[in-house]
């Protein structure tokens, strides 16, 4: 890996200067008259909480073993009934606490400490199985339906999941290896998933080994996920890190994501069922991400895009060792838009392409899809890009029916590696239409340079509402039972 230059270092000292904000301001540990240690202490999120618990209140044993799958369903319902009185927050003491799937609730915060794991049971009975997403069909792993996610919660409310940089272990290798020999009669479940919810916070926590996807927020609005970090094997399948699908108003910043499939997917629901579902994601914006990814994209458009793509932001990224920058995948029979997307400040390190984007990704759910079901793809604005060690600077491949259009890259610098090969075409341009300014190296014939002094591509001057949102300063206090 060739070393990072001084702009690079500015991304992970954002990432880093995240992780402090959320981090815990004071703790403290003192005892009450009955001798009961009583803990408090601080840290910044969205809502606070009017009344608090510790998981051990409710017969949670952190040893690493013992099914924790009831203690938090448990806390969870006991917790409940303050939704409307302040809310709760439930408190993941130091330990290894072992779990299957278990729903959140509205008005509530799940904190984990520092020292805190939760690990995904290994009985695959305590994940139970729910019926596939309605934009979907069916589960993507298989026909029927899917597994319940570690973390689930649908018709929510304001739910925060945050800590001091606790730990949500999926412990995947299980479902990886029956995955790959084709032993799972569902698909797998996921980290994270929240539905139909609205107001939602996921930051400063390490996700590792999911069994597939980890951050799937789905027909949700008001979503924030900061200050996380994911690690998968670069191996391991559908490892995607955060999927908003089907969302609207998501901010996602200041994370750090190695995975075997995609950093950041955007979706919005599959072929037939994506376009009846018809609920786009739009209004995205996603800056400050550390990526690597040696088989798929830093960001991904698709490839389930039926229900619409549009008004996504991206900006100050860097990925390293990874197949492609920015990738668009769609197909005839998808239907929907891709429309309105802009990328700057993008810096890249070894790669395969820069720029992807193809109209000929298959992987439909059925049959049923419909030929005239063609996708829209246009308003796509690249700019203030640097790359090296790269295969090929971009593979644009529309459709013949359907050129994508409105493609814009200005102030494009890529530096092709060719390995001692045949140096190839460093564009690959077929069926799009656009322009471009100050390339390098020059762009397609499909892509007419403008000239150094040619207009740059257009990125959006107006703040998103979900920028808006401020943090406060929340306090939690233990109440022990005596």
């Amino acid at each position: 890996m060739e070393s990072l230059r001084p702009q690079h270092f500015q991304t992970i000292i954002w990432v880093l200067f995240a992780l402090c904000l959320l981090s815990n301001r004071v703790t403290e540990c003192r005892k009450t008259k009955a001798g009961a240690a009583v803990q408090t202490f601080q840290y910044a999120s969205t809502s606070c909480r009017a009344h608090t618990a510790s998981l051990a209140d409710f017969g949670g044993v952190g040893d690493g073993v013992t099914s924790n799958t009831k203690a938090f369903q448990a806390a969870v319902a006991h917790l409940s009934q303050f939704a409307q009185d302040g809310g709760a927050q439930l408190y993941v003491p130091p330990g290894r606490w072992v779990t299957g799937s278990f729903n959140l609730t509205s008005y509530f915060t799940l904190y984990l400490h520092r020292g805190a794991v939760i690990l995904g049971s290994q009985d695959m009975n305590e994940w139970p199985t729910i019926n596939p997403l309605p934009s979907y069909g069916r589960g993507r792993d298989a026909p029927g339906g899917r597994y319940s996610s570690l973390i689930f919660g649908s018709n929510l409310t304001d739910v925060v999941i945050t800590g001091d940089n606790g730990t949500v272990d999926g412990q995947g290798a299980l479902w990886w290896q029956k995955f790959k020999k084709g032993q799972l009669k569902y698909t797998r479940g996921y980290l994270v998933e929240l539905m139909f919810s609205n107001q939602i916070l996921i930051s400063n926590l390490t996700f590792i080994n999911s069994p597939s996807w980890n951050i799937h927020p789905v027909y949700s609005s008001n979503v924030v996920v900061m200050g996380i970090t994911i690690l998968a094997p670069l191996n391991s399948p559908n490892t995607d890190g955060i999927n908003p699908d089907s969302c609207s108003h998501v901010r996602i910043e200041d994370c750090y994501v190695v995975s075997g499939d995609d950093c950041v997917a955007i979706k919005s629901g599959w072929d037939e069922y994506g376009i009846a579902f018809g609920m786009p994601s739009q209004h995205i914006i996603v800056r400050r991400l550390t990526c690597i990814s040696p088989t798929s994209a830093v960001i991904a458009l698709g490839s389930e895009m039926s229900g619409g793509i549009q008004d996504v932001r991206a900006e100050d990224i860097l990925a390293i060792n990874s197949e492609s920058g920015v990738r668009i995948k769609t197909a005839v029979g998808r239907g929907g838009y891709v429309r309105d997307i802009f990328v700057r400040g993008f810096t890249m390190h070894t790669m395969k392409w820069a720029f992807w984007m193809t109209g000929n990704y298959g992987s439909h759910p059925d049959s049923h899809f419909d030929l005239n079901a063609v996708p829209v793809v246009e308003g796509i604005s690249y700019s203030n890009v640097v790359a090296d060690g790269v295969a090929m600077a971009g593979k644009l491949e529309g459709i013949s029916s359907a050129h994508f259009k409105g493609i814009c890259i200005s102030n494009i610098t890529v530096g092709i590696n060719t390995r001692g090969k045949k140096p190839k075409l460093p564009w690959n341009c077929t069926y799009i239409e656009g322009v471009s300014s100050g390339v390098s190296p020059p762009s397609c014939p499909s892509l007419p340079d403008q000239g150094v002094a040619g207009e740059p591509c257009p990125y959006p001057t107006e703040r998103l509402p979900i920028d808006e949102l401020e943090f406060r300063e929340c306090t939690y206090r233990s109440t022990p039972r005596m």
